[in-house]
């Protein structure tokens, strides 16, 4: 029979972006895609792969409780450079048997530039809160 299993619990965490905490963020991934060479030579019956490369991508959710993305975007509509951040996740559940066994997980990404919609404003009758989803890019991930 086996023992007790503690898994990772998803809602213990922190999330900083450049070096700030950002304390209405509910949801946060950063992703590993590599990119695959898939083909086959003379003679074989099956495809080989290999990684040619690789790419970052994440995505942030948050409750926007400040006006830090209105600040972002006038700064790049006033001076055309494109923002860039540091963006670090940290699991630290304490009471999982990951935690126990390798500590916390911190991973920071580096040069992320946000690549899809950024909400000017969002009005919803049947909505309860104004939620961000801001998906990233990021140069590399240590």
């Amino acid at each position: 029979m086996k023992g007790k299993v503690d898994p990772i619990s998803l809602v213990e965490g922190k999330v900083f972006i450049d070096g700030y905490e950002c304390m209405d963020s509910v949801e946060f991934e950063i992703t590993f895609t590599p990119r695959v060479w898939t083909g086959r030579q003379l003679g074989d019956r099956t495809d080989s792969s290999r990684w040619l490369g690789h790419s970052y991508k994440g995505k942030i959710k948050r409750r926007r409780s400040t006006d830090w993305l209105k600040v972002v975007i006038d700064k790049y509509i006033r001076t055309g450079e494109t923002p860039s951040f540091t963006i670090q996740g940290i699991s630290n559940d304490g009471g999982s048997d990951y935690f126990r066994r390798h500590g916390p997980e911190i991973r920071t990404a580096i040069g992320c530039v946000f690549t899809g919609d950024i909400k000017l404003l969002h009005l919803d009758a049947n909505g309860e809160v104004l939620e961000d989803d801001l998906p990233f890019n990021a140069k590399d991930v240590v």
